[in-house]
């Protein structure tokens, strides 16, 4: 909580507490409604589920979206679980343990894969993840790495709620080489979870419940139009340089694309600048920040 938003005075109190206090103080015209308890207990759950369904801003109506922001797999499958059940949109997102990379997944049940349709290995063995972690051993943790995943869901879910944009469903952030994957995932339709495979099955009777768009035919591309002026329309950018500014597309499986391609390097280019490894380790480097 040190990397984002505690401060020393906030000592003893829990985290919702410590979060609504200095959330408050940023902006005190956000209301604010705080439960301190573990969601994964059967006695909380339901609470859980009657807050998502009852909580909006307007009494009574749902939320509009539910923001997951937990630190393990045991409390997101709580958070699908509860969503899969009542049909409700959400946004998953988590930091690696190596604390250099990091991911945000907009969830929508029966429309995009659900946590439970292609679970983490812990997940999908039924590995208690409590027995992985070591005594007196905690996490690598970055704030940096927090901050940038962070402000890539709320920027995610203000396109969403304002509707401006492209709604990214998968994104992922790599720390080490910069690097931002993203991609769309389709639900399982052999998902463990029975409400997402409920949910998928109601998904494809609205999609076939709407109007079919008959296919307007192509025009013919005009190229420039005479006009009284003499202007005429010319590309900036010849075939040639086109060809060069793009690379071969890899072979993915079905669903999968890529946002852009790599352009095979020239011979005079400049060559990129690489860290050379000093194959020291976190703790090692995290001992040298300290003596700055």
């Amino acid at each position: 909580m040190n990397r984002l938003f505690f401060q020393p005075h906030q000592a003893g109190l829990s985290k919702v507490q410590a979060a609504e206090y200095t959330l408050r103080n940023i902006n005190p015209d956000v209301l604010f409604e705080i439960h301190n308890y573990n969601i994964t207990t059967v006695e909380n759950f339901q609470h859980f589920m009657d807050r998502i369904s009852y909580g909006g801003l307007e009494e009574g109506k749902p939320v509009d979206l539910v923001l997951s922001c937990v630190d393990n797999f045991e409390a997101r499958m709580t958070i699908n679980t509860a969503c899969n059940e009542l049909g409700q949109t959400w946004m998953e997102s988590g930091v690696s343990e190596n604390a250099v990379s990091g991911h945000i997944q907009l969830i929508i049940p029966g429309e995009s894969a659900c946590f439970a349709c292609a679970p983490p290995l812990v997940v999908a063995a039924n590995i208690d993840e409590k027995t992985l972690k070591r005594e007196g051993v905690c996490a690598a943790s970055l704030p940096t790495t927090m901050g940038v995943v962070a402000g890539i869901l709320v920027q995610n879910v203000l396109k969403f709620l304002l509707n401006f944009g492209t709604v990214s469903f998968y994104l992922g952030y790599n720390a080490m080489q910069d690097f931002f994957p993203t991609m769309s995932m389709k639900p399982n339709p052999q998902c463990d979870d029975r409400n997402c495979r409920k949910q998928q099955e109601e998904y494809k009777k609205k999609v076939a419940a709407l109007p079919k768009q008959e296919a307007a035919p192509e025009e013919e591309e005009i190229i420039h139009e005479d006009n009284e002026w003499g202007i005429e329309l010319v590309s900036e950018v010849s075939e040639e340089e086109l060809k060069n500014s793009s690379g071969p597309v890899p072979d993915l499986p079905e669903g999968i694309t890529v946002a852009y391609t790599i352009p095979k390097k020239q011979e005079d280019s400049v060559a990129e600048v690489t860290v050379e490894d000093s194959g020291e380790s976190l703790e090692d480097l995290m001992a040298k920040m300290k003596n700055m």
